[in-house]
């Protein structure tokens, strides 16, 4: 074996492995991605079984017992439903 392939498999082996992280990296962040959608559906469904004024006073008085933070995601869907 020459000396030039045997200096590069060290290179190439980092090469690979940085690829491979790489792709785990996409992977992870595609199933998060689906997750987050998944449960951001779920929590749609149900602020849709809130229909009528009474029950909407309800689920505001409920938000209104935690921080903005909190509750700015729900906050922004149910503006969304309103508008």
């Amino acid at each position: 074996m020459d000396k030039t392939t045997y200096e590069l498999r060290p290179l190439l082996a980092e090469i690979r492995d940085g690829y491979r992280g790489m792709r785990a990296i996409r992977v992870s962040k595609r199933q998060d991605a689906r997750a987050a959608r998944a449960t951001r559906k779920t929590l749609e469904r149900e602020l849709d079984s809130y229909t009528t004024p009474r029950d909407r006073q309800d689920l505001e008085a409920i938000l209104d017992r935690h921080g903005e933070q909190e509750t700015a995601e729900i906050r922004a869907l149910l503006t969304r439903r309103v508008a």
